[in-house]
């Protein structure tokens, strides 16, 4: 298998897992079938449509290949039929999040080195796509995006993104190794962020002056 083929089945499992955050903030929301699809499929693919507008990949991914629609539709519908079985939803969206994230964030990354494009701007790919479908999720499902609350959430696809792309294109190791570091390194700075509630110190006001 090469690596362009594994990338595309890693990216596939993200897909999957967005896809199922997404339609779990739809039972959330207590929204019909129809509405877990839309939800779904906006998390899915979300992400990856704004990094291949950005870098000029037209038709976008989905548009070429319907497989990552079906998987958005097919997750939806699976949790339209099984959500409920989950007790704690939102604490099973998180670590989902979690483990999208952490995959989109190196996925996009190579993606962006197999384009060309330079270090810097593959890591900002990464993030990217590993932060707009999130984005996008919370905000039509009228919830605080979690890219912009006082935790640790987008370094988490930075720190995936910068090994990989170190790795591979700078230090020119194998791709598939520094690959995995990359993703369990993402998820476990994500998964210490939810387990221990690590943020960064956020602004604080100081009174003004009157001159």
């Amino acid at each position: 298998m090469t690596i362009i083929q594994i990338i595309y089945w890693l990216e596939l499992a993200g897909v999957a897992v967005f896809a199922i955050t997404g339609a779990l903030e739809a039972s959330r929301r207590q929204m019909d079938v129809v509405g877990f699809v839309l939800i779904a499929t906006f998390t899915g693919i979300g992400g990856g449509t704004v990094r291949d507008v950005i870098t000029g990949a037209t038709p976008v991914f989905w548009i070429r290949d319907p497989t990552w629609l079906v998987t958005c539709i097919g997750a939806a519908i699976f949790t339209y039929f099984t959500a409920h079985l989950v007790e704690r939803r939102y604490v099973a969206l998180i670590w989902l999040d979690a483990l999208g994230l952490s995959l989109f964030g190196v996925t996009g990354a190579a993606i962006g080195l197999n384009l060309g494009v330079s270090p810097l701007v593959a890591i900002i790919l990464g993030m990217i796509t590993a932060t707009f479908g999130g984005m996008v999720r919370d905000v039509v499902c009228n919830e605080i995006p979690l890219i912009l609350r006082p935790e640790i959430y987008i370094s988490c696809a930075l720190l995936g993104a910068s090994i990989y792309v170190l790795g591979t294109a700078i230090l020119e190791l194998p791709r598939g190794p520094v690959g995995a570091i990359a993703f369990f390194a993402s998820f476990i700075l994500r998964a210490s962020a939810i387990k221990f509630r690590i943020s960064f110190p956020v602004y604080k006001a100081r009174p003004g002056r009157e001159y």
